[in-house]
């Protein structure tokens, strides 16, 4: 097995031709890994990709051969993967107005050049989702908001019009999933490629904690921070620290690893319904 990629979660090896994702404990926030890594993490995001990859089957293909066929040191936080030429854009969806969204919105009235209505504040609403992409940065850098029109010049209207499509359907299925389940799905981001047939699949993680804002539904009030099952948490704690933002970060305090640990659980007990 040979290391192709080590990411800010997740390492990437080739094995027999195949793709072996491996998620780590490792996290990272304003786009810089933390020292500290948040135990079970890895396998808690596997677990919950493999769910929701099921969930999606028929609204799009995805990349994953096995969940079973991997290194047993790498057991319950490894998937075998089809080989993907990835496309480079990261595909969001927002229900939803948070995070750089909100700061984009706040500024221009509009996130990703799709203009929203006046008056939404923290956690509002959307009238319905919307596609706001972004580059796909290397590590270390930043992603920066980009247009539709961007992807269209980049990818060609054809694939920009498939990923937005998909996009929309992926984030429509898992947040009316969620919603039966007491859980707001507040935007995700998605990753695509395409496999060695051409088809655009669907590759990396799908509707995670680290991919996803997740809150609980009966706790929802627009206008205020959201109590989160998701790395939003541990964000906030790093911003409160005093931190620029730049490598290298703080040391994660116990409580604070132990918290965003029973979060991230918590997360995937209440979607699929299992004991992780």
């Amino acid at each position: 097995m040979k290391l192709l990629h080590s990411g800010k979660v997740r390492d990437v090896y080739e094995d027999r031709g195949d793709i072996i994702l491996v998620a780590s404990d490792r996290v990272s926030v304003y786009d810089v890994i933390l020292p500290t890594p948040i135990p079970d993490k890895g396998k808690v995001l596997t677990q919950l990709s493999l769910w929701w990859f099921e969930q999606l089957a028929d609204l799009v293909p995805n990349h994953v051969i096995s969940a079973d066929d991997v290194p047993a040191e790498f057991a319950g936080r490894a998937v075998r993967c089809r080989r993907l030429s990835m496309v480079q854009v990261e595909c969001i969806a927002r229900g939803y107005l948070a995070g750089l969204g909100l700061k984009e919105y706040q500024a221009s009235g509009s996130v990703s050049g799709v203009a929203l209505p006046p008056g939404l504040v923290e956690g509002s609403k959307l009238p319905e989702p919307v596609f706001t992409p972004t580059t796909k940065a290397p590590l270390g850098a930043h992603d920066e908001f980009i247009t539709y029109g961007d992807v269209v010049a980049q990818e060609g209207e054809e694939l920009a019009a498939e990923l937005r499509r998909l996009t929309l359907e992926v984030y429509r299925r898992g947040a009316e999933l969620a919603a039966a389940r007491g859980v707001v799905i507040a935007d995700t981001k998605l990753e695509f490629g395409k496999d060695a047939e051409g088809r655009l699949t669907l590759g990396d993680e799908v509707l995670t904690s680290d991919s996803s804002r997740f809150w609980p539904a009966d706790q929802w009030e627009p206008g205020r921070p959201q109590f989160s099952f998701d790395k939003q948490f541990v964000r906030d704690w790093a911003a409160g620290t005093g931190w620029d933002k730049r490598a290298p970060a703080p040391e994660v305090p116990d409580h604070i690893v132990e918290t965003t640990r029973a979060r991230y659980i918590e997360a995937y007990e209440r979607i699929t319904g299992k004991s992780f």
